[in-house]
């Protein structure tokens, strides 16, 4: 049992206790609003429920022991970039769900990971969420850190808190862009409407996308980007480049119709996690790692260079 004190952000105050908490610590909100429920969040002297609304000070947050876990490891091949006994980086392919969750119990990272690293994962996220410290989503390829142990996770959630991680990506985005570079500085929250999606909203959280275009391809109507996140807000990349109308090619939830008819037979988005930057949590040095881009990524590349010839 670990205990962690911890300071609200300006953004922050006002918020829902359980929303901020899952910031805080990386975890899911359901797993912040357990940790409110039984007393392990506390905000001058007092208890802190998860509907509270989040107050300028200390809070104090006591971490118990992780419980039994019951995914059942699994025997997948993980492209594994770096790993010591700290934390390891893998690349993740396109189509695998990072841990489980309804409907997809099996076949997850997670279910490999505790394959590969036995009880080495840290257990701070839960016990469906052993070592995730951030996740990618199901149709993103690409790198992703993973924790071997809870001071590991706690050093790399403080750095995803303050924004010190540098994380690149790569697209191909609908339409032509006017600027070869830009800042999309949009606040990104629930969807009003359905809870299952993000979107830039009034009140939403700051949301910081830097881009860069690396080549058009007029007659295919995409653009090959590179993006950088500032912060890490769910869905950021996608919600960002949807809401001024350049969604990425495939995406299944943000796509518009015009970008339905670009490259139809492609099925999951064209989103890869190239390359990301930290400092170790433990040792302190400063880590960078690259990953090629994937096989779906670069036959679509290739599609688009012979249609412009």
């Amino acid at each position: 049992m670990t205990t962690q004190k911890l300071t609200p952000e300006v953004d922050q105050i006002g918020k829902r206790a359980d929303l901020v908490i899952s910031e805080w610590l990386s975890i899911s909100r359901s797993a912040a609003s357990i940790l409110c429920q039984e007393g392990n969040v506390v905000f001058s002297n007092r208890p802190v429920s998860k509907n509270d609304k989040i107050k300028q000070g200390e809070y104090m947050i006591t971490l118990p022991d992780p419980k039994p876990l019951y995914t059942q490891p699994e025997n997948i091949p993980l492209d594994i970039v770096y790993e010591d006994s700290h934390l390891l980086v893998v690349n993740k392919p396109r189509g695998m769900v990072v841990h489980p969750a309804a409907g997809n119990e099996n076949g997850t990272l997670v279910n490999a990971l505790l394959y590969h690293c036995g009880d080495s994962l840290s257990g701070i996220n839960g016990v469906l969420r052993p070592g995730i410290v951030h996740r990618i989503d199901k149709d993103t390829s690409g790198l992703l850190i993973v924790a071997k142990s809870d001071d590991a996770h706690r050093g790399l959630a403080e750095q995803i808190q303050v924004h010190s991680f540098d994380r690149y990506y790569e697209c191909l985005a609908f339409g032509h862009f006017r600027e070869d570079y830009g800042t999309l500085t949009y606040p990104i929250g629930r969807h009003p409407v359905d809870r299952k999606k993000m979107a830039v909203i009034a009140g939403g959280r700051d949301s910081v996308t830097h881009f860069e275009v690396l080549r058009e391809y007029p007659l295919n109507k995409v653009t090959h980007l590179r993006l950088k996140l500032e912060t890490g807000r769910t869905h950021q990349i996608r919600v960002h480049l949807s809401h001024i109308g350049h969604p990425v090619i495939g995406d299944p939830v943000y796509s518009n119709r015009a970008s339905q008819e670009v490259f139809k037979f492609f099925e999951g988005q064209c989103l890869h996690a190239k390359s990301i930057a930290f400092i170790h949590p433990i040792t302190g040095e400063k880590l960078s790692f690259e990953s090629d881009l994937p096989d779906y990524f670069t036959d679509l590349l290739n599609r688009a260079e012979n249609r412009e010839r």
